[in-house]
């Protein structure tokens, strides 16, 4: 059976290989940026924001439990130069704070509805035997 164009099937491929082969590999990455300038850096807003964060019952009471006064805490930010607390402060903004883990479930529970009905859908039958 012959296939019709496959002649100039087969010269694009040729090319597209040709074309893909010669395109030199590149790897490129998220560099993180060192150079902000201070001036940028608001310092009321970024202490604002780790008070905020210190001020939470949760928080609070486990520096407690450490040991901390909130007077010490304090002493400690103003201690902190510009790009110190500029940092924390961003560093707050990563913490991904744990949940009670109701995603998960509903995750786990969506994919085993899924699964079921693709068993069923496809005719099988899973039996189970003591």
């Amino acid at each position: 059976m012959k296939i019709p164009f496959m002649k100039q099937i087969l010269w694009y491929l040729v090319f597209a290989m040709f074309i893909i082969g010669i395109i030199p590999r590149v790897e490129a990455g998220f560099a993180p940026s060192d150079v902000i300038a201070l001036s940028q850096v608001d310092r009321a807003a970024d202490i604002d924001k780790i008070q905020k964060v210190l001020e939470t019952k949760m928080v609070r009471e486990r520096l407690e439990k450490l040991g901390y006064a909130q007077e010490e805490i304090n002493s400690r930010l103003t201690q902190f130069s510009d790009q110190q607390i500029h940092n924390l402060a961003l560093q707050i903004d990563d913490i991904k704070v744990g949940g009670d883990g109701l995603e998960i479930v509903i995750a786990l529970l969506v994919i085993a509805i899924l699964i079921v009905l693709l068993i069923q859908l496809t005719g099988h039958r899973v039996v189970i035997t003591k």
